[in-house]
């Protein structure tokens, strides 16, 4: 009988500044079967520090998050 924590995250991108949703879930598995779980959420816009983030995620923000998306989601931030 052996417990163990399983972590995974998934993306979602939204918007037309393309903000970048994470749903970690943490599930409790016994023996390889999932006993619980529980998700969290955070949501990161392109002004973002993501230098602190996964690997996964860095790469992602910064395939989507160019200098035009940055440009632009910086300006309706004036309006």
């Amino acid at each position: 009988m052996a417990l163990e924590k399983k972590v995974t995250d998934d993306y979602e991108v939204r918007g037309q500044y393309k903000f970048i949703s994470v749903r970690t879930k943490t599930a409790v598995m016994e023996d390889g079967k999932e006993l619980s779980f529980s998700y969290s959420r955070q949501v990161f816009a392109p002004d973002a520090d993501v230098s602190g983030e996964s690997d996964e995620l860095k790469a992602l923000a910064s395939s989507l998050w160019t200098d035009a998306v940055k440009k632009a989601y910086e300006d309706s931030k004036a309006e």
